[in-house]
């Protein structure tokens, strides 16, 4: 079993780390959690670039050059204690080749993030070190409960993580335990065939998604089984799958576990026996439940959902 590093806790006093990897961000966007970060004790440290905007095809916040020097900057910093991003969207995957994890490894730091940070995330489990997949200092126009963030706090404190959710008719039962890998659907599927990819074997998968057309959805996760991926998970979580369908012109976009996403991704796995769960609270949902990549889980679908983090 691979060796994964949990980063320590934080104490009061300690600096946070507040960088944009991928898309622009605006001052006012960030300032709710800003001060949130304060009222916990903890210092927020803005990294130079946190506020840029480079337009090339896509509002990034800076140039990859300025992007890279702040990622670098939040991972090896001796002063901070942890890394959390200002939002997703897309530009994660022009950093990766490039990070550097010199004083990281002595070191290591919660990266928190989700969304294009899967990225990110991968990377960081295939050197060994867990991250936390919640939600960024950005909230999304469907917002974010108070318990997604407080549950953060709880991680960076060095609380276990358990949770018990209602079962969904999708489910299929079973008990099974294994390290959590996974994130956005559409950077795993991104990163495929790639160095960065995770390493699905045995592990437990989480995947959501939002905004995809079905057809698309069915892509990727037809690129999982084609790339034997569903032969090797041991069980799948399914989270948030959110503004799916836009193929459907009449369609509401207000649905963040659309039931046909739902039903697709059922039908594409029922010849695999592992135990599956669907309508896990994490996503790009108003209840976005962080969850811990890379640490050991034990996942029991029966008439209640149950899963317990071994490690955090």
């Amino acid at each position: 079993m691979q060796d994964i590093t949990f980063p320590k806790s934080l104490k009061k006093g300690d600096k946070i780390a507040i960088i944009s990897p991928a898309g622009s961000v605006e001052i006012p966007q960030l300032d709710k959690t800003l001060e949130l970060i304060k009222s916990k004790g903890y210092e927020p440290i803005l990294g130079e670039n946190l506020y840029i905007k480079y337009q090339n095809g896509y509002s990034y916040a800076g140039t990859e050059k300025e992007r890279i020097n702040d990622i670098n900057w939040a991972l090896n910093d001796p002063e901070t204690s942890a890394v959390w991003t200002s939002r997703g969207g897309y530009g994660c995957q022009h950093l990766v080749q490039h990070l550097d994890l010199k004083e990281f490894r002595k070191n290591p730091k919660w990266y928190i993030g989700y969304s294009d940070n899967t990225v990110i995330q991968s990377y960081l489990l295939k050197k060994g070190f867990a991250s936390i997949h919640g939600q960024t200092i950005k909230t999304s126009s469907f917002g974010v409960t108070e318990e997604s963030y407080e549950l953060i706090f709880d991680i960076l404190k060095g609380k276990k993580l358990n949770y018990k959710i209602d079962s969904n008719p999708d489910n299929r039962v079973g008990e099974t335990s294994g390290i959590l890998v996974g994130g956005n659907l559409a950077l795993i599927y991104a990163l495929l065939g790639t160095p960065y990819s995770f390493d699905f074997t045995d592990r437990i998968l989480f995947i959501e998604d939002i905004g995809e057309n079905f057809y698309a959805l069915d892509r990727m996760i037809m690129s999982l089984e084609l790339a034997g991926v569903l032969k090797k998970i041991k069980g799948l979580i399914v989270g948030g799958m959110t503004n799916m369908g836009k193929e459907n012109e009449n369609k509401e976009y207000e649905e963040s576990f659309d039931s046909f996403a739902y039903q697709l991704i059922a039908n594409r796995i029922s010849k695999y026996d592992f135990p599956t769960v669907f309508g896990f609270p994490n996503g790009h949902i108003f209840d976005n439940r962080p969850l811990i990549i890379g640490s050991e889980i034990n996942l029991k679908a029966e008439k209640k959902v149950q899963v317990d983090f071994k490690n955090s």
